[in-house]
């Protein structure tokens, strides 16, 4: 540990990932700092690379394969991109539940934001909040931590990947629902500046990758047709978006 030319060598032969080998020179550094000892930290940098976009029925099997607790966490991630440490801080006097509206305690010292729900996962938290009678001021998802959520995640998305010999599945992240969340909100607003806002950023920089991954891949949707008013309401709050009116019947069509 002390020869810093042999520790240097050792990192660099490492045969990890750029980001793994900077976190290894970090920590030496903190390391060599601490007893005096002199070394050039090397420099490492993680080569940019746009994230995959799950389809939105990809993550809904995995909220469908998930226990109830998880998939209420899920469901909120892929409607509100909230960070997930940002879901497991939620409290029920975060959310008012009447209009379907959550306002988080956002992290990395991002810009305040108020995101809506859907009637199904506002109904799942109703229900979730009064079954387990959780205060207001305490935390939804208990003693869970991002770390929690993102192994239970895991766990239930390779079991899915496995029963439905998918393996495609495995590679979907938890953090890819903020990714998807916020290219869908992108797609349908075209409006780069609210989507900034919803997702907190405190950089324009930050948001503007999501222009890019709009054409994540093929358009493929799913459509829906109503006749009604009250139908055609339930389609735009699920997520589906008016294209055209044909012998008095309304076309809807999402991505899927």
């Amino acid at each position: 540990m002390d020869k810093p030319e042999t520790v240097r060598g050792f990192i660099a032969d490492l045969d990890r990932r750029a980001g793994y080998k900077r976190n290894l020179a970090f920590a030496y550094n903190v390391y060599c700092l601490h007893h005096k000892i002199e070394w050039e930290k090397p420099r490492y940098y993680q080569p940019a690379k746009l994230p995959k976009i799950p389809t939105e029925s990809s993550i809904d099997m995995i909220k469908a394969a998930a226990p109830t607790k998880l998939g209420l966490a899920i469901s909120i991630s892929k409607e509100t991109g909230l960070r997930p440490v940002e879901v497991m801080r939620l409290r029920p006097r975060d959310i008012d539940l009447a209009n379907r509206a959550i306002y988080p305690q956002t992290a990395k010292r991002g810009s305040a934001r108020v995101l809506k729900i859907s009637v199904e996962t506002q109904q799942a938290l109703t229900i979730f909040v009064a079954q387990h009678s959780i205060a207001q001021n305490d935390t939804i998802f208990g003693s869970w931590t991002s770390d929690t959520y993102g192994k239970w995640f895991r766990h239930y998305r390779n079991k899915l990947a496995e029963k439905l010999s998918n393996p495609t599945l495995k590679q979907i992240r938890l953090y890819d629902l903020r990714h998807f969340y916020a290219t869908m909100l992108y797609h349908k607003t075209k409006d780069i500046l609210f989507v900034k806002q919803q997702l907190g950023h405190r950089n324009l920089e930050t948001t503007l990758i999501y222009t890019q991954l709009i054409h994540f891949h093929d358009e493929e949707y799913t459509s829906a047709v109503t006749d009604t008013v009250e139908k055609a309401t339930k389609l735009i709050e699920s997520g589906f978006e008016y294209v055209t009116e044909m012998d008095g019947l309304k076309l809807f069509r999402k991505r899927k």
